[in-house]
């Protein structure tokens, strides 16, 4: 059975984004959400001021306004593209392909991997320096141990966020084309996701007016990346060890990673910290709070270079998975 034109769509965006990332000189998808959240936020918050309710419908607000837009603008570019022929296509592909952020993930771990010193005395200040654009802890007084711990925290936790969510609402779209070929695609779904997840990153702290502020946009990426995780749960050891060991991975999987407060992040990184086999968690500095993660993998080693580089490869594989497995079920 030949495959329907959206699962090569994704297939393709998938290569595209693996092959050539996110280059420099073109706007991508997520740096206009971004500002649209921050012309939004300065108008409404000027209204709202400190009142926590009216914060929460400015948040709630803004999620809405943001995510349905990006939404139409997909399921718009997707009817163009579908409707222009052969030469819609590669447009579709290059939107889609904006999306993923596999590449990028790779390469900013890998940047940090390269700026350690090889020698454990020397100050590591330029791999502190690329770990600070990664990751939200604060990272001025990382050693090299806790350097690598969030290299593969953030390996393993933006996976799920940054590539395997959006693919997974990718394949969502694919499978309402084939019930509705005008309803939303591909597109239309993986950039709302995108929408929920920028502004999470962006709003999503309890902090000061965000407290409230963030609290819409939070809840929404919490509750669209809540099957996409648990989907990379149950297929992560498929590629990483023995068929006999899923159960049991899965299973203490689930178990580290419940009693963190992230409905995924937790889950996210005890997978990958599993089937890796290396600890994860533990105590990490925001500002001037200290957190208690909860370990991952206890009696695992901690993270090494060779570990992160496995997490990453890990990675890759599941994607190819996915891809594989999404074009069987067309």
């Amino acid at each position: 059975m030949a495959l329907q034109p959206g699962v090569l769509a994704v297939a393709a965006a998938t290569g595209l984004d693996w092959f050539v990332g996110d280059p420099r000189w073109m706007l991508h998808p997520v740096v206009v959400m971004g500002w649209w959240i921050q012309t939004l936020r300065r108008g409404l918050e000027s209204l709202a001021r400190d009142d926590p309710w009216k914060l929460r419908l400015s948040g709630g607000l803004i999620t809405v306004v943001l995510v349905v837009s990006s939404g139409l603008l997909g399921w718009a570019i997707e009817w163009v593209c579908r409707t222009a022929g052969p030469i819609g296509w590669p447009v579709l592909v290059v939107a889609l392909a904006s999306a993923l952020a596999g590449r990028s993930l790779y390469e900013s771990v890998m940047a940090v991997l390269q700026a350690l010193p090889e020698q454990a005395t020397d100050e590591p200040t330029l791999a502190r320096q690329k770990l600070s654009w990664i990751v939200g802890r604060d990272v001025s007084e990382l050693e090299r141990g806790g350097i690598l711990r969030a290299c593969a925290e953030t390996a393993s936790e933006n996976a799920v966020d940054g590539l395997f969510a959006p693919l997974f609402w990718m394949a969502a779209g694919c499978l309402l084309w084939r019930l509705n070929p005008a309803a939303p695609g591909p597109l239309a779904l993986a950039w709302m996701f995108k929408a929920s997840s920028t502004l999470d990153s962006m709003l999503g702290y309890r902090t000061g007016r965000l407290r409230w502020l963030g609290t819409a946009g939070a809840r929404l990426d919490d509750l669209l990346t809540w099957l996409p995780c648990r989907v990379v749960m149950v297929s992560l050891p498929l590629v990483s060890a023995p068929w006999h060991r899923w159960s049991a991975l899965v299973q203490a999987a689930e178990q580290d990673g419940a009693p963190d407060p992230s409905p995924n992040a937790g889950r996210s990184e005890a997978i990958y910290a599993h089937c890796a086999g290396v600890r994860l968690g533990g105590r990490n500095r925001y500002g001037a709070t200290w957190v208690e993660k909860p370990l991952l993998a206890a009696d695992q080693p901690e993270p090494d270079r060779q570990a992160i580089e496995t997490i990453l490869k890990l990675t890759i594989r599941l994607e190819l998975l996915w891809i594989v497995l999404l074009g069987l079920t067309q």
